[in-house]
């Protein structure tokens, strides 16, 4: 039985990631179970990258994305109650599924989008989210 559903987001595509969002607010309201919402920023990928930006950019980055994401989930689930806002910092897949085991989800929902030829190579978030999370993971479609 799903207890936790944990949800990813990415606010710079805040518009299309509403579904997304809905679509586990009905999961959990179905489940009777606790709702996440999770958003990555990236970080610098490279420690030497970090000194070209002043001290403290990063963590204020962070701060503007967690308000962001309030305000996100309060417009878009106006009515839903209780939700856990969850802001990392790092690469997105990993970060994800560090989220997925911190919170205890037992249900990740997560969009997906277009690929991106850097995405082809690669391979796209909700991909490896897929591949790696030990727990359930619906990837909803435009």
């Amino acid at each position: 039985m799903t207890q936790h559903v944990l949800c990813a987001v990415d606010l710079q595509h805040a518009e299309a990631e509403k579904k997304v969002l809905r679509r586990a607010a009905d999961l959990a309201k179905f489940y009777g179970a606790t709702l996440s919402v999770v958003t990555v920023i990236p970080d610098y990928g490279m420690s030497i990258v970090g000194t070209y930006f002043e001290e403290g950019t990063l963590q204020k980055a962070a701060d503007e994305a967690n308000a962001q994401l309030h305000d996100f989930i309060n417009k878009t689930l106006p009515d839903h109650g209780a939700v856990q806002h969850l802001v990392e910092v790092g690469n997105v897949y990993e970060m994800i599924l560090d989220a997925i085991e911190r919170s205890e989800a037992d249900l990740v929902v997560i969009g997906a989008h277009k690929p991106s030829l850097m995405d082809r190579i690669q391979g796209p978030n909700s991909d490896r989210v897929a591949r790696y999370a030990k727990v359930s993971v619906l990837i909803v479609r435009d």
